[in-house]
Parts: C-alpha cells; structure tokens; sequence
C-alpha cells in the first residue's frame, strides 16, 4: 500500500491539471445537479414573491454591470422566470448605464421564453441616472421620473403602469449590484416610504448587507453564485410542479463545476500527503 501511494506522489502536475480541468467543464456542459441548501435569506425573497397574488408589481433595479454578470446575472432571470409564471408583473430599471443592455437582454429573454406579452406582463423602462433623486421620485410619481419606457413608449398608453403610481402600488423592489448601490434603496425607499426591499449581490458584498436583514430592512438576500443557484433550484421545482419545461440552469452548473473542482482539489491534496509520509517511512526503514 505503501508504494502504491509513493507511486501517486510521482504522477506529472500536467495528469492533475488535466483532471480538475475535467471536473470543470463536464459540469458546465450537463449539470450534475449537487443538491442545494435553501439558506434563509434566499428562501425568503422566494416566499415573499411567491405570496403575491397575481397582477402584483414589483421593481427589478438593474444595478451590476458585465464585471459581476457570472453572479448577479442568473438571479434577474431566475426572478423573472419566477415572477412571470406566478403572474406578478415586473418593471425593469436600472441605475448603472452599464447594465441597461444586461437588463433588457434578461427581460425579453424570459418574456419570450414564457410568452408574455410586452406592456401587459411586463415593462422596461431603462437607465436613470442621480440615483437618489430616481429613488425619491419614484416613491412620488413614476411618470415624473420615466415618462416613456426604454422604447420611447409613453408611460400613460402601457397597459401594465395604468394604476401604477408610486411605491404603494409596488409590491416589492429589487436591486440587483455588485456594489452597495442597494444601500440607497433602503434608505430612500425603505426609510421614507416603507417599500419592502430585497438585494442580489455578489458573495463579496454580502456580509454589508446581513445587518439590513437583521433590523427587518431587507426581506431578503440572494448572494453570490451559491444563491443564484440557490433560487434556481426553487424556481425549478415550481415549473416541475406546474408540468413546464425546465428553465436553463446556469447558477446550478456553475455551482456544480465549482463544488467538483473543490472536491478533487481536497483529493490530490490528501493523496499528496499521503504519498509524502509513505515516502518519508520508507527513507526512515
């Protein structure tokens, strides 16, 4: 046994490269499909947004760019798949230039996917920028702030933004960054006009935002690509639920690239040490 494990401390670097290699890109090409822990804070952005009864409308704030896409992106389109096919109506927005193309790319991706009609199911209003007089003046009059969409539409002739005014008829807003540009949504938005807010960040900028989910300030957190996946994992299981073709998963492959990539590491490390104590016993004898 001895000599079996001194023999695998001989293995050329290029034979480990290659299998973690491996480990990467099989799963991106078919998910494995690891399983999931639901964390709290994801599991309740999902439960908030699932209680809202159909015809709700919420706000998804486009605020990343492409530097943190990888992450925040899988979490628009989970939450639009999960929003459409509940009937909740989403208005997309963004307060970064950088994402505007990001946001409407989500949107008509997903509106297409599930054949919701524009202006009826959902609405894309665009960039805005002095993101804290967007923020306030949404909670007074949306015309005022966009009077057209994104597409130069009138706010007043889009079906969807009929009785749509301000916060109170606003479910629920989401902003989506990679920065702590939700800050000023829960500040604004929250503080002043007591809209119920939820954030998807990057895994590095999630530990800013647990305080705001402690004082109640956040209904909930989707973190990172773990919590992307998370909230794919979800989504997946209602569309299972309700007999519909499932979604693209790409937060659960990249989870599932990265856990096996982790774990062979872990591997070649125990095997490396213990080819280095079966050679070191052997010199010793």
């Amino acid at each position: 046994m001895r000599e079996f494990f001194i023999k695998l401390g001989k293995i050329d670097r290029r034979v480990i490269y290659g299998i973690i290699a491996l480990g990467v890109i099989l799963p991106l090409l078919k998910p494995i499909g690891l399983p999931e822990n639901i964390t709290p804070p994801v599991k309740h952005v999902y439960e908030y947004i699932d209680s809202l009864p159909a015809g709700s409308v919420i706000i998804l704030s486009i605020d990343y760019d492409a530097t943190v896409l990888p992450e925040v992106h899988p979490m628009v389109l989970a939450v639009l798949r999960h929003a459409m096919v509940k009937g909740v109506r989403p208005i997309g927005l963004g307060l970064n230039p950088a994402g505007t193309g990001l946001g409407l790319d989500a949107f008509t991706k997903v509106g297409k996917e599930l054949g919701k009609k524009y202006g009826k199911d959902f609405v894309y209003l665009g960039f805005k920028p002095n993101v804290s007089a967007t923020i306030l003046g949404l909670g007074e009059n949306i015309r005022k702030v966009f009077p057209t969409d994104y597409f130069g539409t009138p706010i007043d002739s889009i079906p969807m933004l009929k009785n749509v005014r301000n916060y109170n008829d606003i479910a629920l807003t989401i902003s989506f960054s990679g920065s702590s540009l939700p800050e000023n949504w829960i500040m604004y938005a929250n503080a002043r006009y007591g809209e119920k807010i939820a954030c998807g960040v990057t895994a590095v900028m999630a530990a800013d935002f647990y305080p705001y989910l402690q004082t109640g300030q956040l209904v909930g957190m989707i973190a990172g690509l773990k919590g992307a996946a998370e909230y794919e994992t979800l989504v997946n299981r209602l569309f299972r639920k309700l007999g519909l073709k499932r979604p693209s998963v790409i937060a659960i492959r990249g989870m599932d690239a990265n856990s096996l990539a982790h774990v062979l590491i872990m591997v070649f490390i125990i095997l490396g040490n213990l080819a280095f104590f079966a050679a070191k016993y052997k010199e010793e004898k």
